[in-house]
């Protein structure tokens, strides 16, 4: 699993900085600076959970019997498809419904943070 979630974490990072740039150059002027700033924190929070996947991998190293590690890594990476995916689409569609679903990313985020600390916690 180590190397799964650091080839996510790499590729999810290498999207984020390719999005990032997107963002910043070929939307400009294109959808309005609301929706600019929407796609921006896709791409902010999509960074952050490239970073922990890292983490992911560190703790799996540590402790490679975890499978609360696991659950962070699977959950890190369902809320950067969920969360991050469903901002830009927002951004780039204008449809405002889609920002119902962003939550359901979060609250992976949030879960899979909650698995680190007890991976941590109960070792």
């Amino acid at each position: 699993m180590e190397r799964t979630f650091f080839i996510l974490a790499a590729l999810f990072g290498g999207l984020g900085v390719a999005l990032g740039a997107f963002g910043a150059h070929a939307l400009r002027g294109i959808v309005g600076p609301e929706l600019l700033v929407t796609f921006e924190t896709g791409v902010r929070y999509q960074m952050y959970h490239a970073f922990a996947l890292m983490g992911v991998v560190v703790a799996l190293s540590r402790w490679p019997q975890s499978s609360l590690a696991v659950w962070a890594g699977w959950l890190f990476v369902a809320g950067i498809v969920i969360f991050s995916g469903s901002l830009y689409a927002l951004a780039l569609s204008g449809q405002r419904w889609l920002g119902a679903i962003t939550p359901l990313g979060g609250v992976a985020f949030i879960s899979g943070w909650i698995c680190l600390l007890l991976v941590a916690w109960r070792k």
